[in-house]
């Protein structure tokens, strides 16, 4: 059997199965990864963590799995901080411990509880807390805890979702063990479907670091603005106990078909804030042929805020740590006049990938159809956008199997795999 090219740019295991990003975090000038793994297949099952780390987000080493599933339970997504001041009492100021907050499945499926465990040796050897788990509703599902050090509360801050009622609710704690509740937060008329994975973050408009917003990440599925998975957000305001909204109308962080399940890492250097995400869609996540591995991450993201015109928007580029010399990284202009005008971007058998504008219709679309499987039900993507006759920017980055689309900045993003293989050399505009 012949193996189709690995992705370039984009981590992916060794082998097997790979979902939701875990624990993003920086610490002693390693970035670490742990992520949604099935160390014994190529199918969904026996959650455990894996974990890699990089020292530049762009290169990045696999290393053993951290957090293994048990007889019992599974272990589901959830995120890592690091105790730097001893509040667990598990290290100390000298040797703080990294603890992963995470979920912790049943096998019969009849409860989810939030659960703890840490390392002293940066990441290598995890123990389990004795006394999990730390958080437990009693509930058949209640999961993906997105812990931080919250500097409106000067506390431990939790975001976690009730995700068959649609709900994110927010806890405190000041030692990680006991739990408080604060608020929970659900939108009317918001996408439908199984919320998961919140993300709860502050962010400088404009650079200023006096003028700060709160965003709250949510991905849900079904119910992607494309189909299947996807994840969208709102901008608002945190006042130590509630998130507040500046509009119940969320927005959609990716209008791809790929790229679901993202958080941000947490300590990153110079307070930026940075996104990972689960290249891949639930609709055909176990179909796709495994190449020995079955899943990738999205290239790492900076999240800024801008004002433009009378909004804020949230804008996601490639962090500049990315080496691109082994894909093909290209940006275009597009002069928005009438009927449709982009790239069209070309393997050696003659298969192709497009991306461009209709200014007719005033969307952003992609048409993979040339380099897709068949089992796919969308063949054309599109995110609605009126750039008012102003021409504006399209980056593209290609790997050998995804591709991902910034416009104007990064403030309309389009993800989507590709069937896996040379990554292509012949770009023809229209």
């Amino acid at each position: 059997m012949t193996l189709a090219p690995r992705p370039q740019i984009h981590f992916t295991p060794m082998r097997n199965w790979m979902n939701d990003p875990n624990g993003l975090i920086f610490y002693k000038g390693l970035y670490h990864l742990f992520f949604q793994y099935n160390p014994e297949g190529d199918q969904w099952g026996n959650m455990s963590w894996g974990h890699a780390t990089s020292k530049d987000l762009s290169r990045w080493e696999e290393q053993p799995v951290a957090i293994e599933y048990t007889p019992t339970h599974a272990v589901f997504s959830g995120s890592m901080v690091v105790d730097y001041f001893n509040t667990t009492g598990f290290g100390s100021v000298e040797n703080p411990a990294m603890v992963a907050i995470f979920t912790e499945h049943q096998h019969d499926e009849a409860r989810q509880v939030q659960s703890l465990a840490y390392s002293l040796d940066d990441g290598q050897r995890w123990k389990r807390y004795e006394s999990n788990p730390i958080l437990d509703l009693e509930m058949k599902n209640f999961r993906d805890p997105k812990v931080t050090w919250n500097r409106v509360n000067e506390c431990w801050i939790m975001s976690v979702v009730k995700p068959h009622e649609e709900t994110v609710c927010f806890y405190e704690s000041d030692n990680l063990k006991e739990w408080r509740l604060l608020s929970e937060f659900s939108a009317q008329g918001s996408a439908a479907g199984i919320w998961e994975c919140p993300d709860l973050f502050p962010l400088s408009v404009d650079g200023d670091s006096a003028n700060k917003k709160w965003v709250l990440f949510i991905s849900v599925n079904p119910g992607g603005v494309t189909g299947g998975s996807g994840t969208f957000y709102f901008i608002g305001d945190w006042n130590g106990k509630e998130f507040i909204p500046d509009s119940v109308e969320m927005r959609w962080l990716d209008y791809g078909r790929d790229n679901y399940a993202g958080v941000t890492f947490n300590e990153a250097p110079d307070d930026r804030k940075i996104y990972l995400g689960w290249m891949n869609n639930w609709e055909y996540a176990d179909k796709i042929p495994a190449n020995p591995y079955r899943g990738a991450m999205t290239v790492p993201r900076e999240l800024t805020l801008v004002t433009r015109g009378s909004e804020i928007h949230l804008l996601q580029k490639p962090v500049k740590e990315l080496v691109t010399t082994s894909v093909l990284d290209y940006t275009f202009v597009i002069k928005p006049t009438s009927g449709k005008s982009g790239s069209r971007f070309s393997r050696s058998d003659g298969s192709s990938v497009v991306v461009g504008y209709d200014a007719d219709t005033k969307m952003i679309y992609l048409d993979r159809t040339e380099m897709w499987f068949d089992f796919s039900t969308a063949r054309i993507e599109s995110a609605p956008y009126d750039w008012q006759g102003a021409e504006f920017e399209v980056r593209v980055i290609i790997d050998s199997s995804s591709i991902e689309t910034f416009v104007s900045g990064g403030q309309v993003c389009v993800t989507d795999l590709l069937a896996p293989g040379e990554i292509p050399s012949v770009i023809t505009a229209f």
